[in-house]
Order: C-alpha cells, then structure tokens, then sequence
C-alpha cells in the first residue's frame, strides 16, 4: 500500500501560484484589491498576513482565513505574510507556533521568508507608546481591571475619566518606564490611551495599551515585564509590515475606529487599512477557541488533535485532505453577513476529493463467519478486484477466497422483512468480485442463542468469466477471507455534539452538556482484507459500503488502527436536491 500523499506536507505550497485574479473567486474584498489596483493605490501593491496568536491550535475557521488571505495576496501577484500575534505569554506556547506552522504548510501555502513575531516590534512598540505619551495622547492608569470596566460605563450610558486621566506628560513617563523596569506588581498600574469616554464605540473609550505581566515570554524570556494588548499591537505590527489589506473577521468591526486612530495618531510610514468579513460558523460544531481549549483541558476530547475537534490538525487526523479543506472554503465564499454553515457540505466535500482518489477496499466490521461446505478445504485462490471504478488507472489487486469467510453481522437474519436482499436461511446472495452462496444452515450459541455461524454452500459457475457469472441476484455483499484476515481497530467518528447550535443556550445548557455521547465508537477485532496490515498512517480507502476511512497514527505493525472519516451517505446533496 503506497502513503496518501495529499497527508504529507507540501515543501513550498505553490501548486497554484500561476493564478490570476480572473481564477480567484469573486468576492467583496477581491472587489476592494482590484478597485484599489486600478486607482494605484499602495503603489500597485498587495500584501496580506495571516495573524494567529499562538494560544491555541487553528481550526476550520482559521481555514477559511488562511485561504483567503494567501489566496488574495497569491491572486493578485502579492506577498502574504505569516506572523504570529505573540503579545499574552500566559496563554501562549511552543507547542501552538509549531502546529500553526505545521497546518499552514499542509493546507498548501508558503509564506516564504516572511515569518515574523509581533514580539520581534516590542522595542519599537514601546517607543510609539512613550510618543502617544508625549503627545498626551496616553497615560498611566492606576485603576485596577474591574474599576475600569465600571468607568468605562455602557452602551447606553458614557464612561467616566479615570482619576489619572490628567497626569502631566513628565510624570506618566515617569511611571510608565518604571513599570517596564519591573517596579510595580501585576495590576497595580496600566497604560490607557486619552480618546474619548464619551464614545458610543465602548472600544474607543480610553483602552489599555500595556499591563504588566511578570512572566516569560516563548521568544523573548524575561527582558519585558510590560507587554501591549492585542489592539495596540496588532494594527502597528501591519504597519511595520506594510501590509495594504487587513482581512480580519466581523467581530472585529467595531475595533476598526481603534485600528485607523492608533495609525492616525503613531503616523507609521505605511497606513494599512482593515476590511472586515464573516467568520466561519459550522452546525454540531463550537469555534471558540476559549471552548476548544476547555474541552482539551476538561477531557471531553482526546487531546487539539481529537479526529472529533474542529481543528486542522483533528480534520487531518480524522483524514480530511487540505484540497477537501480549500473546496470547502472556496464553496462557502466570503461574506459581510455572519451565518452558519451546514457541516453536511464540508463532508460533502471530502466525499467528492476521495470519491476519485481513495482506493476500494473490503472491511468487515462486526464479523459473523461463514464455511462453505462444498468448497475444498485448504484451497485458497487469488480473485482480480478493480481497486477504485472511479479511476481507470488505479488497476487491479488480487484478493484471497476460502472455504471460510467473514460477512457483516447485519448482513443475515434469520428471519428477514419483505424487503430485505442480503442473506438469511434458503436465500442466495454474490459475494463481491467472487460467487453467489446460499445460506443452508445457521448455528447459534446454546447459551445465549447468538448465531455464531453460518453454513453455506457456492456456485462454482458464477465467478467473473464462468459459465453462470451473468446469473442475477438481488444482493451483494463485502467478505473478507478467514485466511488472510487483518485484524484491527477502528473508531467510528460522528459529531461531537448532538445539537445543530451547541453555542445557543437558550435551553438552559452550556455547551459541554450538549456532547454527543455517542461521538466515538470504538469496534476491535474487525476483519480487513489481505494487505492492509502494512498501511502506513495518513493512507485512505474507501470501505466498501461503511464509509471511508484513514490509518491513524496509533497503528502498529500487523496491528492497524483505522478512523472513519465520513460515512458514504451523502446528505448535503440531499438537501441541495430538496432545496
């Protein structure tokens, strides 16, 4: 069995980098860049960057970022930077930058030599912040958190000045170098910029630029004991960069006035501007990175790579491929309007890339054995199966046949509906790529009354090329040969959460209550055909009639474990049918 190469990670990621903006899908922002192109704005540039911070690890909405913030910049001959928004060292890891790196890679995009750290800025951050102070447009504020959320009013009422607000330019100088040398404990003061407590925009109303934090920072250990907040940095950290278009989601929105004053009033050599578009929302799913993190830490999941996670790293353990991932993006589009999307098309959309690559095997899962008794005990031979009808050059394999085999359990009853076509007792059925059986006798348990065995016997003349092959039967099955069984595990995946909108708590439940209880099913001693033994992890077939699936990173030699990515049945086309 050859490695699934769409798994590994792509050495540079610019598979498509001959697209044009004529290739890229029309939308909004895309309309913005053009227009901007054609009126020479930023000097005929584009430049886009990913922004993450590394406290956590990406997921699907990330994806969707990710896409179209290097596909934007690859679309219209641009650069697209990866930066890593690395301002809170109590959340932030290693661990995180590398699997955000590792994730960005797989998807298929390359920033090149254009790697940055807005802690890499921190020097000429601070040094911006001493000018907004000498232009009294911050100050050193010595409320604690919770008094300045209550002097920051609501949205219907206005906020009031801080007692600091009037400090002189000398003494927040003063006090703000003193907090960088580490005088004052955590809390004790804060640096807030002077604009407006009257404001509508709650943002607006005099935010904080800098805390103390008195822990080590990933890249910079312990020289600061001061870090910026996120809205500080961030839109400086574009402005350092040169980036022309800040593609950020709508939460966002209302921070926009805060990203344009502090570029208006730092007067950076270059002026980004923020465009705002709707964040991927998928049903049976949870985005926040706050709740992911909470279901890792609390154990509701096996770790950020759970095949159950909405995680990049989840999605390609549960053997999703980065082209399914760039489809899905590509079909949801980009919008000014927040919704949500149904997950039946991101599994669609799996179906449709593996439909046409992954390979046809046979798995039995819950076993029930079979003898044929009219079979010569002993003899096994060799039958040509097509490994996938739907690429013609994906050739032929050779599978074993014996006078022992394995069916699915559900696959016979004794006694069958009216509509039933597998096998139960007098009935005949074709095993697949090999001969029509008929059930004789069947043997249960004298304990339980369990059937445990059924006895058949074969039609030698309906193998492909014999003389009764064209004779019909209402049912086909899969079958694995005693023989040469793999045993091995596999894990049925289904949605984490039983309810379409896990996020509403209209009914009183917080997320964690609404987990699908039934989301991981694990079946050992499952029966696979001859080969498959030897696969290595990332490698994907399809299981004919269960659904496809992937090795895990868990398998052994000789000891296979296998995660269902996506059942066969399709129900986004379904709905697309209704619709």
């Amino acid at each position: 069995m050859k490695q699934d190469s769409s798994l590994t990670t792509p050495a540079s990621g610019q598979e498509e980098s001959n697209k044009s903006p004529l290739d890229f899908p029309s939308n909004f922002i895309q309309d913005i860049i053009s227009a901007d192109l054609r009126a020479g704005k930023n000097q005929g540039r584009v430049h886009t960057r990913f922004p993450p911070e590394p406290n956590g690890y990406l997921h699907i909405g990330h994806a969707k970022s990710i896409c179209l913030n290097f596909g934007l910049a690859r679309a219209n001959d641009g650069l697209c930077n990866l930066r890593f928004d690395d301002t809170n060292p109590s959340k932030e890891e290693v661990e995180f930058v590398d699997s955000i790196m590792t994730d960005v890679r797989w998807l298929g995009f390359d920033w090149e030599e254009r790697l940055y750290y807005a802690s890499d800025y921190f020097e000429q951050l601070y040094e911006w912040a001493l000018q907004l102070i000498q232009d009294g447009k911050a100050y050193v504020c010595d409320l604690n958190a919770e008094e300045i959320r209550a002097y920051r009013g609501t949205l219907t009422d206005a906020g009031q000045e801080s007692p600091y607000r009037n400090r002189s330019v000398e003494e927040n100088l003063d006090l703000f170098k003193r907090m960088r040398a580490g005088e004052f404990e955590e809390g004790a003061r804060v640096l807030r910029a002077k604009i407006d407590m009257a404001s509508p925009n709650l943002n607006m109303r005099d935010p904080v630029l800098y805390r103390i934090l008195k822990q080590a920072h990933h890249r910079t250990g312990d020289k600061w004991l001061i870090y910026p907040m996120y809205d500080y940095a961030h839109p400086l950290s574009d402005a350092i960069e040169a980036i022309t278009h800040s593609i950020c989601t709508l939460e966002f929105a209302d921070h926009r006035p805060l990203y344009d004053w502090f570029i208006d009033n730092v007067k950076p050599e270059y002026e980004p501007r923020q465009y705002e578009f709707a964040r991927l929302n998928l049903s049976y799913t949870v985005m926040s990175k706050r709740k992911l993190r909470a279901l890792v830490e609390q154990g509701y999941v096996n770790g950020w790579d759970d095949p159950r996670m909405p995680t990049i790293s989840g999605l390609r353990r549960r053997g999703y491929t980065p082209e399914a991932i760039r489809d899905f993006c590509e079909r949801i589009g980009v919008a000014k309007r927040d919704s949500t999307v149904d997950i039946a098309l991101l599994e669609y959309c799996i179906r449709e890339d593996l439909n046409r690559r992954a390979d046809r095997v046979m798995a039995v899962l819950r076993p029930l054995k079979i003898v044929i008794e009219n079979y010569p005990e002993g003899q096994v031979e060799w039958l040509d199966i097509a490994n996938n009808p739907e690429n013609p050059d994906s050739g032929n394999r050779k599978i074993p046949f014996g006078r022992e085999l394995y069916i699915e359990q559900e696959d016979f009853m004794e006694d069958p509906p009216r509509k039933f076509f597998r096998l139960a007792p007098g009935r005949e059925v074709r095993l697949k790529g090999a001969y029509i059986i008929k059930c004789q006798e069947l043997i249960k348990d004298e304990q339980t009354g369990e059937i445990i065995q059924l006895r058949c016997t074969y039609d030698p003349d309906t193998k492909s090329g014999g003389p009764a092959a064209g004779r019909k039967v209402k049912g086909t099955l899969h079958w694995v040969a005693a023989s040469h069984a793999v045993k091995a595990e596999v894990r049925l995946y289904d949605h984490l959460f039983d309810s379409d909108n896990p996020d509403d708590d209209e009914d009183g439940k917080v997320f964690t209550q609404k987990i699908n209880p039934n989301s991981l099913l694990v079946l050992n001693g499952c029966m696979l055909e001859a080969g498959l033994e030897k696969v290595q992890p990332g490698e994907r077939f399809q299981f004919l009639r269960q659904g496809y699936f992937v090795a895990d990173p868990d398998s052994k030699t000789d000891a296979p474990v296998f995660n269902r990515i996506v059942p066969l049945r399709d129900s986004w086309a379904k709905i697309q049918k209704k619709g």
